[in-house]
Order: C-alpha cells, then structure tokens, then sequence
C-alpha cells in the first residue's frame, strides 16, 4: 500500500481568542493543556489511532508508540 497519509503527533491543545493569537511574536510560549508526562495522541488523517511518549532521535524528536488500534481501525483513519 503506497498511499500516503498524514500522520499527526498531538502534543497539546489550547483556545486562544484572535488577539492573543495576533499578539504572539518569536519567543512567545502557549501553555498547553496536558502536562508533560501524559501520553501523546497518535493521528492519521485527524483521527486518533493509538498513544505514544515523545522521544529523542539524534537532533530530531520522534514518538514510541505504546498502543495503537486494530488494522481495521487504522484503514478507517487513512479513508478519510
């Protein structure tokens, strides 16, 4: 199957109004809502597919993934 398909790492999420989105510059930082040892949601196509924890690979930053759903749940996500 060579079908490519986004695959997200979510980190966090927050609501900003437009001007608190409009006042952010270069070292600005956003609090996020999950704290920094909770797991991280695994996507394809904007839909959740399994968990993992952050890594570091060399200079880069990757994910373990420590659960993922059934075959048939991961050809769900990719059908968008």
């Amino acid at each position: 199957m060579k079908l490519h398909v986004p695959v997200i790492v979510l980190v966090g999420d927050r609501r900003l109004s437009v001007d608190d989105v409009l006042s952010l510059g270069p070292g600005a930082i956003v609090e996020l809502s999950k704290s920094s040892d909770e797991n991280l949601a695994f996507l394809i196509n904007n839909k959740p597919v399994g968990q993992g924890v952050a890594v570091k690979v060399g200079e880069n930053f990757g994910i373990r993934i420590l659960s993922i759903g059934t075959v048939e749940s991961r050809i769900k996500a990719m059908a968008g």
